[in-house]
């Protein structure tokens, strides 16, 4: 561990408050372009740095790990999720990885409840016919949306995003039902008064409103696949503020475009930014940029616990937010 200032290299613009604090603490290196790094740039910089300052359009994948010089002993990921990260392979090399989990919670409960009401009262469209000119006056039967209080919402991962929802839920008067690996503990069970479904094919059949919180690994890839989307009832709506690979977008698009789903609600893609085409074609579908941890108060929490985790690590200590692989 150097005893020097560590070379750290930031491959995305973060908030300047974060970004002056790093300048302050380390040698740091920044994305004054915040265009995403190639792989070219990337090989460059696993070369020459102690800590790389990630975020998740960096694929830090095995054959890059391979590439990294001696130098580079941490990747500090800038964000919860770490499937862009092969974990495994930078513990094989001795490289810690670290994210930053918790603060971005309560920023995606609330967009989530967003795509929700959006989708399920047609926000969107209603919003679109006003531009358009389209609005001539009330009307009994244009744009009916649907009611929220009293329908059952699956979750899909009742871990810190999946409760938060839960417990916004709640307040809209909708049932809780849940897919885990396991169910969370009586006490928070009786306070979101939650069932819990060990068969996700039984829950999925069942619910009004699915949503989806589980992390991108190899066991949940498409773990919403053609064969359990057909399974929700033609009523239900699909949101989704986790990771786009964990449903198969393009079966998704053709149930819509079937009218064999009511609507889908989506902050992720499966090939993002691409979007399939036939999905943004469709006017049941909300799409949003990726945007669920995106308020000032987020980011700059985040960027604060990337600075923690490298100055933990700079100390000699274990940093607070270290990802093992056996964690995933």
């Amino acid at each position: 561990m150097p005893a020097r200032k560590p070379k750290v290299i930031v491959t995305r613009r973060l908030p300047d408050q974060v970004e002056t604090r790093m300048r302050e603490l380390f040698d740091t290196e920044l994305n004054v372009t915040d265009e995403p790094f190639t792989r070219k740039q990337l090989v460059e910089a696993v070369g020459r740095c102690d800590v790389l300052a990630s975020t998740i359009t960096d694929k830090i994948d095995a054959s890059l790990i391979e590439k990294a010089g001696e130098r580079l002993k941490l990747i500090a990921n800038f964000g919860a999720g770490v499937d862009h990260i092969d974990v495994a392979a930078a513990n094989a090399r001795g490289i810690m990885v670290t994210n930053t989990p918790g603060v971005l919670t309560e920023d995606t409960a609330d967009l989530t409840m967003t795509l929700l009401m959006a989708t399920l009262r047609r926000v969107i469209e209603g919003a679109n016919a006003v531009q358009a000119g389209e609005f001539t006056g009330w009307a009994p039967t244009w744009m009916l949306g649907r009611r929220i209080t009293g329908k059952r919402l699956g979750i899909i991962g009742m871990g810190r995003i999946g409760t938060a929802v839960a417990r916004r839920a709640r307040a809209f008067g909708l049932q809780i039902h849940y897919h885990n690996r396991k169910p969370v503990s009586s006490r928070v069970a009786e306070e979101l008064e939650a069932t819990y479904w060990d068969s996700l094919d039984q829950m999925l059949a069942r619910m009004d409103i699915i949503s989806v919180h589980s992390p991108h690994t190899p066991a949940t890839y498409h773990l919403l696949s053609a064969r359990r989307l057909k399974l929700m009832p033609p009523h239900a709506v699909l949101i989704n503020t986790a990771r786009g690979e964990i449903i198969d977008e393009q079966a998704l698009a053709d149930l819509l475009a079937e009218g064999k789903l009511a609507g889908a609600g989506l902050d992720v893609f499966e090939h993002e930014p691409r979007i399939n085409p036939k999905l943004l074609k469709q006017p049941n579908a909300v799409l949003l940029p990726h945007m669920g941890s995106a308020t000032v108060e987020a980011r700059v929490d985040m960027g604060e616990k990337v600075i923690i985790n490298i100055k933990t690590w700079m100390d000699g200590h274990r940093p607070p937010d270290r990802v093992l692989p056996q964690m995933l």
